[in-house]
């Protein structure tokens, strides 16, 4: 079968033997549709340690059973199905307590640590976990974000608390912090303001009616423009998601005091808090890795059309053309958010 490889600091599509029940709880998926992560890139450039030479990349698809473990009851052969980007057992104690990404028998390991999705076919361990039916009246397009981006939005709504009538500010207006303000009308906030340096993913979340409030940093003040918007106060709730120096340290500076500060970003290098700054604002900070356990609430929300991600994807490329699918991606961030691989 034809599968990214990732190696030698490079990617390269390649032709892998076909992936094989190893376990009693595993499922082979003919993949439909999968997508690109920042993640993935991160992997290339060296910035995750626990990542594999030669593996297959990937962790974002939906796509049809074609086998099943002896162990799995809960799917069948034929099922249509939205994969997890988080390998879980739900026995240890971690998953116990909803911490999926901290499983001790599992974590991130897609595309990661194991062979990935960007292939024809993948090998799901925990497939009983991390395998969700979707619904009929759900496409795979509109389920592709589901056990990744999506997750990664609405988890960060979950970290900060989000309560009927919050200001809620969300810095970065890419994929993952578009999700979590299409999450965040569901809680009902007084209000909802996108910051980005990148003006066209500011008006998209306007068009969209993502956010109520639109800004750009490198063009206002921006805590004066919080505080204006909040009786003097800063946000009640901040989801970062951009992952840079300036958004980190942003995310403290337009908080209220007390507030909950949710760090769903990955950075390339370590941040900084200055505890003597941020002293007497009592500030919670919460940090993932996705605990992506809403997977059925999502697509549930998705069925419902309380939530449509469909927007995401700029562009579709055939697996053949997945090394410029890559080059797309990363290279023209004004015009792209997610591209889908199709298979």
């Amino acid at each position: 079968m034809k599968a990214l490889v990732w190696e030698n600091n490079k990617i390269e599509l390649k032709q892998r033997d076909y992936p094989r029940i190893i376990h009693p709880r595993d499922a082979i998926v003919k993949v439909k549709l999968s997508s690109i992560c920042t993640s993935d890139l991160h992997i290339i450039k060296g910035f995750v340690p626990n990542a594999k030479p030669g593996i297959v990349l990937g962790h974002e698809f939906v796509g049809e059973i074609v086998e099943l473990g002896s162990n799995i009851k809960n799917l069948q052969i034929g099922d249509r199905v939205s994969a997890n980007c988080e390998t879980f057992c739900g026995e240890c104690y971690f998953c116990k307590k909803g911490y999926i990404n901290n499983c001790e028998n599992g974590g991130w390991e897609l595309g990661c640590t194991i062979d990935g999705c960007q292939a024809e076919f993948v090998r799901v361990p925990y497939a009983d976990m991390g395998l969700t039916k979707i619904p009929s009246n759900i496409s795979y397009e509109n389920a592709l974000f589901v056990g990744d981006i999506l997750a990664s939005g609405y988890f960060g709504i979950e970290l900060c608390n989000l309560q009927k009538d919050d200001a809620i500010a969300i810095i970065g207006a890419g994929p993952v912090g578009l999700c979590s303000m299409a999450c965040a009308k569901n809680f009902s906030p007084s209000k909802i303001i996108a910051i980005d340096i990148n003006d066209a993913r500011l008006k998209k979340a306007k068009e969209l009616n993502l956010a109520d409030y639109t800004f750009n940093p490198r063009k206002c003040d921006i805590e004066k423009e919080i505080k204006n918007l909040t009786p003097n106060r800063g946000a009640d709730c901040i989801v970062e998601a951009a992952g840079n120096e300036d958004s980190f340290q942003m995310a403290w500076k337009i908080a209220r005091a007390n507030a909950n500060i949710a760090i769903v970003a990955m950075y390339e290098k370590d941040q900084i808090l200055p505890l003597p700054k941020m002293y007497g604002k009592n500030l919670v900070f919460k940090t993932g890795g996705v605990d992506g356990i809403h997977s059925k609430e999502l697509l549930d929300m998705i069925s419902k059309g309380a939530i449509n991600t469909d927007f995401l994807i700029t562009q579709k490329y055939p697996l053949d053309n997945i090394i410029k699918a890559y080059d797309f991606f990363e290279n023209n961030k004004n015009d792209c958010l997610k591209v889908a691989i199709t298979y």
